[in-house]
C-alpha cells in the first residue's frame, strides 16, 4: 500500500480546509497513493464554536470529501465533527473509499481531559472500536489522545487491523513531541502493526493570539517500530510505501500477539463494542 501523510494546517474556515484537503488529495494521487491520512479536526480547528459547524455525515462537508476522493481515486481518513446531544459534538474520523463511498466512521473514545484541557466540555465520547476494509487492507482508526491507551490499539490488532491510522491535533507542551513519537512507536511494536499518524501543523494565516493546534511530526512506522517517514514541523504531503506483508513476517518471528495470556489477563474486546465494517473496498 502507498500511503500519503497529509500534514496540513487547519483554518477556522471549513471551506479553506476543504480546499487544502482537495489539494493534498491531488498531490497524493500524483504520488500514486492508495490511501491519504489527514489530521484530527480537519473540518475546523479547535477553539472555534464546534457545535455551530458540526454536520451529519451526509452533510455538505463530507459530501465534498467523498467527491474529492472519487475525483482523485484515493481513499482517505479525515477528521470531522458531528452533532451530539446536549450541544456537544462527536470528534469523528471518517473513512472514504477511492470511489467516494463512506465505509466507516469512528467517534473518539478517549477525550482530552488532561494537562489543563477539558475536551469533554464540548465533545461527547464515542463507544465503538472500529476496523474497516479500506484501500484493500484491514485498517483500524484512532484519534490523537487515544494513543495513550494501549488497550485500544491492542483491540484493533486483535480485531484484525494490519494498519492503524492516528489522526491528531497534538498540542504543544513540555515533552509532548517526545510523547507523540514514543507512544506511536510503542503501539506499533506492541501490536506488530503499521502506524500512519498524521498531525496538524500551525496555520500560517492564524492570528498571533491563537495557540498552535499541532506539532507536525507525522509518522509512518513499521511493525518493528522503525520510523519509515517523518514529516518534521512543516506542512506537506509525503507518499510512502507500507508493505503490509511485513506484518506476517514479523509475527512469524515475534509472535507477541499469539503469546499473550488472555487466560490470566481478562483483556479482550467485547464483541458488542467492535464495529467491524466490511462494506467498502476502496
Amino acid at each position: 500500500m502507498r500511503i500519503a501523510l497529509c500534514q496540513i494546517p487547519v483554518s477556522p474556515d471549513r471551506y479553506v480546509n476543504l480546499s487544502r484537503v482537495k489539494g493534498a488529495l491531488a498531490e497524493a494521487a500524483a504520488g500514486g497513493a492508495d490511501l491519504a491520512v489527514f489530521p484530527e479536526a480537519t473540518m475546523v480547528r479547535f477553539g472555534e464554536d464546534l457545535a455551530a459547524v458540526a454536520e451529519p455525515l451526509d452533510g455538505p462537508f463530507c459530501s465534498e470529501l467523498a467527491a474529492a476522493c472519487a475525483a482523485s481515486g484515493v481513499a482517505a481518513v479525515v477528521g470531522v465533527f458531528e452533532p451530539a446531544d446536549g450541544g456537544r459534538v462527536f470528534n469523528t474520523a471518517v473513512a472514504f473509499s477511492a470511489a467516494g463511498a463512506l465505509v466507516a466512521s469512528y467517534r473518539k473514545l478517549h477525550l482530552y481531559d488532561a494537562l489543563g484541557q477539558l475536551e469533554s466540555e464540548t465533545v461527547a465520547a464515542g463507544s465503538n472500536v472500529t476496523v474497516t476494509s479500506l484501500a484493500g487492507a484491514d485498517v483500524g482508526l484512532q484519534i490523537c489522545y487515544d494513543i495513550r491507551f494501549p488497550e485500544l490499539t491492542r483491540a484493533l490488532a486483535v480485531a484484525g487491523a494490519r494498519l492503524v491510522t492516528v489522526s491528531a491535533a497534538w498540542a504543544t507542551g513540555l515533552f509532548k513531541e517526545e510523547h507523540w513519537v514514543t507512544l506511536l512507536r510503542a503501539r506499533a511494536i506492541e501490536n506488530t502493526v503499521w502506524i500512519a499518524a498524521v498531525d496538524q501543523v500551525p496555520d500560517p494565516d492564524a492570528k498571533p493570539t491563537r495557540a498552535p493546534t499541532g506539532v507536525g511530526r507525522s509518522l509512518l512506522i513499521d511493525p518493528l517500530g522503525v520510523v519509515r517517514c517523518d514529516l518534521g514541523p512543516s506542512a506537506g504531503v509525503v507518499v510512502a510505501e507500507a508493505d503490509l506483508g511485513q506484518v506476517d513476517s514479523v509475527r512469524a518471528v515475534l509472535p507477541s500477539l499469539a503469546n499473550r495470556r488472555a487466560d490470566v489477563f481478562a483483556f479482550g474486546p467485547a464483541a458488542s463494542r467492535i464495529a467491524l465494517i466490511t462494506g467498502g473496498q476502496g
